[in-house]
């Protein structure tokens, strides 16, 4: 026999470092499309549906700047914190880079209570925060889909709900926005008239 406790404790730990995010410790972009995936599949065979929420921080690129990349990395592991403190025990959060944060919540289909989520968020994320004896103030914007209403795939749903955050932003941040079909659109219409200026420039 041999004493293999150590090894596995390693391979455990390689396996961690590669599903989360190093700085808070939530899963990463990778893992949390695996979930999601997951989560999709299962309401499809359930009938059940899965929410998608997407937020980015507003002005912590002016935190960043002014007080230093120590300061904005210990505001994100405080905001990680919020948000874990916002949803509920088998919902997941995750760090997809930067300042841009996802949630996967299941079995949700209540718009009313998902823009009451939405909502708490925001406050809760723009409630002022303390690192090192500064008082740092930072803002949320959110976008919401929720499938099947909001797409069918894993991929759909992260694309209406980042057309959501987008209108969000777009509308003066610090607000929510859930996906509509109309965003879709206007973000087609769009990117047919860059299309256009481009080819007539």
């Amino acid at each position: 026999g041999a004493d293999i406790t150590e090894h596995k404790a390693s391979e455990e730990r390689i396996h961690h470092l590669a599903h989360h995010d190093v700085l808070t410790d939530l899963p990463n972009r990778s893992l949390c499309l695996e979930r999601l995936r997951m989560a999709v599949e299962q309401a499809g065979r359930t009938g059940q549906h899965v929410g998608v929420v997407f937020i980015d921080l507003d002005r912590f690129k002016n935190i960043n700047d002014s007080m230093g990349h120590h300061v904005g990395d210990a505001l994100l592991r405080s905001v990680s914190r919020r948000l874990i403190q916002a949803v509920r025990a088998g919902d997941t959060v995750s760090r997809l880079g930067g300042d841009e944060f996802q949630i996967i919540l299941q079995d949700v289909d209540d718009r009313g209570a998902l823009g009451e989520l939405a909502e708490r968020i925001i406050k809760s994320l723009s409630h002022p925060y303390m690192v090192d004896g500064s008082r740092c103030i930072i803002g949320a914007s959110v976008g919401v889909a929720v499938s099947p209403f909001d797409g069918q795939s894993s991929e759909d749903l992260i694309r209406n709900a980042d057309l959501a955050l987008y209108a969000a932003k777009g509308g003066g941040r610090g607000r929510f926005r859930f996906y509509s079909s109309d965003l879709l659109q206007a973000a087609e219409d769009r990117r047919i008239l860059e299309e256009d200026l481009r080819d007539a420039l």
